[in-house]
């Protein structure tokens, strides 16, 4: 057995670590207030202090304590720890906002570009975003984490076209487009798969690890969650449902995507969902709105039942614009409940779940950065 002991620039690292994450919890301590929550002595509390203040990742906030004894005074993070950039590139346009290491927002940044703008049209309004978030914040740029409303190739993060995509983007690399304006990396994942971290983090499926969430908007997606992790598949084309068989209005086998085009439900010249006249036609009284209803829900129903039967989830989270709607969940939940093997059927309700996801995702990513950054790592 070794009896070698850690070296003091690994203490000195570990106890920068601590330091970090627990002002980063409570966005400004005192170094008593530091050590009371480490466990760690003042001493080596105010040691760290010192050496992350003369690193500039710590900075007095001019605050102090009062009451009875001696004032203590407040650290927090520098703004020159930097910020994390999370961009959302959906047919609404691309949306991009700075975000620090307690997950403040500090700028938000907008682009149209259409429901059909193409790779240039897409890469141009991106790199603008960013550039004008650089200048909006203090310090750098240190990550970025990027949600697409397009599949996501998993190894390369470039746009995947699939046939019937309804938002043509192309094959767009947000990495390339952002790596001059970030200095470390760029994480792109699918919007759905975004959408279902959030929704386990802070929404319905909160501490639940096998559930499996399914978009129905404009386009249609699903993101499977397994043992508390997004499966992607091998290339990152996990939960593409468009295609997948169900049963039609007519009760014959159509690919998924048809059953808008029979029902009439489809965008002129596109394949995406007209979720305007949806919704006007799952609210219509009587027999017309009452068969709109179970003519979607038994197509639902096709996809939920491969849910189950795949992934053996614990709950399944209905998100998007129509998939939320109360008359949709109410009449796919019924349906759903009459399967040999279904599981409980919950609406979504984090707002933005897709860039709520990536923040928080970012957030992480910055923090760590930032911790890495600021001691020397043991040699």
């Amino acid at each position: 057995m070794s009896s070698a002991k850690p070296s003091l620039e690994l203490l000195r690292s570990l106890t920068d670590e601590h330091v970090l994450r627990a002002v980063m919890d409570q966005r400004r301590m005192t170094r008593t207030e530091i050590a009371a929550r480490t466990g760690i002595s003042k001493p080596t509390i105010s040691d760290s202090v010192r050496r992350l203040s003369e690193a500039g990742v710590l900075v007095d906030t001019g605050e102090r304590t009062t009451g009875r004894g001696r004032a203590g005074s407040y650290y927090s993070l520098s703004e020159e720890c930097g910020v994390v950039m999370v961009a959302s590139i959906t047919p609404s346009g691309v949306i991009a906002e700075a975000a620090d290491a307690f997950g403040r927002v500090l700028a938000r940044e907008q682009e149209r570009i259409g429901r059909s703008p193409g790779v240039e049209v897409a890469a141009d309004a991106l790199a603008e975003v960013a550039a004008r978030l650089r200048r909006a914040v203090r310090g750098s740029i240190r990550c970025a984490v990027v949600s697409a409303a397009d599949p996501v190739d998993r190894e390369t993060g470039r746009l995947v076209e699939l046939p019937d995509v309804p938002f043509l983007v192309g094959e767009l690399d947000p990495v390339a487009v952002l790596e001059p304006l970030v200095e470390g990396p760029v994480l792109v994942d699918n919007d759905v798969n975004w959408a279902a971290r959030a929704e386990r983090g802070a929404g319905r499926a909160a501490g639940v690890d096998d559930f499996v969430y399914v978009y129905l908007d404009e386009g249609l997606g699903c993101a499977v969650v397994t043992d508390g992790a997004v499966r992607r598949g091998h290339r990152g084309l996990a939960g593409e449902i468009a295609h997948l068989r169900t049963e039609g209005p007519d009760g014959g086998v159509v690919p998924l995507i048809e059953v808008f085009a029979a029902l009439g439900l489809r965008r002129r010249a596109s394949t995406a969902v007209d979720v305007e006249a949806l919704r006007s036609a799952i609210e219509a009284d009587g027999e017309a709105g009452d068969r709109m209803r179970r003519a979607l829900a038994r197509a639902v129903r096709g996809v939920l039942a491969a849910a189950v039967a795949l992934a053996d989830p614990q709950l399944i989270v209905l998100g998007g614009a129509w998939g939320t709607e109360p008359a949709m969940v109410r009449a796919i939940a019924g349906l759903f409940a009459e399967a040999p093997r279904h599981v409980p059927v919950v609406p979504a309700e984090v707002p933005e779940p897709q860039v709520a996801g990536a923040r928080a995702r970012g957030v992480e990513e910055l923090r760590d950065r930032i911790i890495a950054g600021s001691s020397p790592r043991p040699s």
